[in-house]
């Protein structure tokens, strides 16, 4: 298919900036919705140049009526500029909003991220745009940020069991994945809900965090032992604009691979948790939220395995 116009809301942040990078390199036309300018926070970043030429509209995505404006656009400021008038982009896809618990208030973080998706999806769908792509989290399986040691139900972690979370930040998320729903159902258009993992930009493959999911993965429980390349998260939302006619779709958006190298997943899994089920056999390095559903539906190829970067084995 060809190249789209694509809004992308939240670019200026670490994780989206290397996501539009990807979207640029599949040839897509892209204008950010934040509220900080992209090429300010990329301006001294070599590794981001190309998105110097990226137009940032300042949108505060609580409020309606910036988002109907900002969806129905020129991709970039002109002088002059094209003799047609503005018009409404071909896909949005959408990741600003709170990231964690406690940044902000608990009441704060719920109403952003809820506003947030629901104003966008409703513009997006008012105005006639037929593919959007939103980020959710894997912290809706209710563990991650869980009251307590909360275990995951059964392995592999796939995206039709049981999510029941008890903080403000994964409940937003489940939420904004039930506004996306309702919404795909009355207009008829792709929503793609992604469930990204704990998101690895390039630099922090030799991190501190990356060495105690490998040397220390009994304490790494909530993150499930898997993760999410930026890059191929890009590669995920290429993929997602890609694909169509799949309506209403919940991905987990996670790479291929457990982040442990000392044994098989399935015996890994039965050695520090015996006591939970497996509903079917995983593969030898399976991540035990698997993405498999977004392999065979989507097409998603991962082309950036942790173990090609991490360096700290000793």
């Amino acid at each position: 298919m060809p190249p789209l116009r694509v809004a992308f809301t939240g670019g200026s942040g670490k994780v989206g900036r290397h996501v539009i990078k990807s979207l640029l390199h599949h040839n897509h036309e892209v204008i950010n919705l934040d509220l900080v300018d992209l090429a300010v926070v990329t301006a001294n970043d070599p590794a981001f140049t190309d998105l110097q030429g990226v137009h940032t509209i300042k949108c505060d995505l609580t409020d309606s009526g910036q988002v109907f404006s900002a969806l129905n656009t020129h991709m970039r400021r002109g002088e002059p500029f094209p003799a047609e008038p503005p018009r409404p982009v071909d896909a949005v896809i959408h990741f600003a909003g709170m990231n964690v618990p406690m940044a902000v208030s608990d009441g704060e973080t719920f109403r952003i991220n809820v506003m947030g998706t629901h104003n966008v999806i409703e513009a997006a769908c008012k105005l006639g745009i037929k593919k959007v792509i939103i980020a959710s989290s894997v912290t809706v399986y209710g563990v991650a940020f869980g009251q307590g040691n909360i275990e995951y139900s059964s392995f592999p972690v796939t995206e039709d069991v049981d999510t029941n979370p008890t903080d403000p930040y994964a409940l937003s998320k489940l939420c904004s994945e039930r506004i996306a729903q309702s919404y795909a159902a009355r207009f008829g258009v792709d929503i793609y809900s992604l469930r990204i993992g704990r998101v690895f930009v390039p630099e922090e493959y030799d991190s501190d965090m990356l060495w105690g999911y490998v040397h220390e993965p009994e304490k790494w429980f909530q993150h499930g032992w898997s993760y999410t390349d930026a890059r191929d998260l890009g590669l995920m939302c290429h993929r997602g604009l890609e694909v169509s006619g799949l309506g209403f779709q919940i991905f987990n958006a996670v790479n291929n691979t457990i982040t442990n190298t000392s044994e098989d997943t399935g015996e890994f899994l039965m050695k520090l948790y015996p006591h939970i089920p497996h509903t079917r056999t995983l593969e030898k390095n399976e991540a035990p939220i698997t993405n498999r559903k977004i392999q065979e539906m989507l097409g998603f190829k991962e082309e950036h395995d942790w173990r090609k970067y991490f360096t700290r084995y000793k």
